[in-house]
């Protein structure tokens, strides 16, 4: 039985260090845990409960909740672009990736910077002030998911 036990609690232990935090600004408090990822999963805070499913990435699509269903996907992403639903027409796109950035829409000037991602931290627009940040993750997200987190309920 103790051997059941400390094999149960080192199993636990493994698959909740494998989540992908995502804390409030700087903090690194359980407190402030926005949510957190796993196996292509985004949950509600610390959850790890299906009921908590917000989204779940699978390949180059988001979907809703933890559907697997073409009319539940949210989001798409294709040559560094963030597309409504499963679109690939320019005016669905939501979002451009380069160079560790997000962009508003197809844009890549300047002063369209969202956020830019670096050394697991969100930050501002292109600001890499510690006051600017936004998020910062315990292990690196999938670009899409960082948009989800930020805009997602705007979508």
């Amino acid at each position: 039985m103790k051997r059941f036990t400390l094999s149960l609690a080192l199993l636990l232990s493994m698959t909740l260090a494998d989540a992908q935090k995502v804390f409030q600004g700087m903090s690194s408090y359980s407190g402030d845990i926005v949510c957190n990822a796993r196996d292509g999963k985004l949950y509600k805070g610390n959850s790890s409960y299906s009921a908590d499913v917000i989204v779940r990435l699978d390949g180059s699509k988001l979907y809703r909740s933890n559907s697997s269903h073409s009319a539940d996907v949210l989001l798409n992403y294709r040559n560094g672009k963030i597309y409504r639903g499963l679109s690939s027409y320019s005016a669905d796109v939501v979002a451009t990736w380069r160079n560790g950035k997000m962009y508003r829409g197809s844009s890549s000037y300047q002063a369209d910077i969202l956020f830019n991602y670096r050394s697991n931290k969100v930050f501002r627009a292109n600001s890499s002030y510690q006051g600017d940040v936004l998020l910062n993750t315990s292990a690196p997200l999938h670009p899409m998911l960082l948009y989800w987190i930020l805009y997602g309920s705007a979508q």
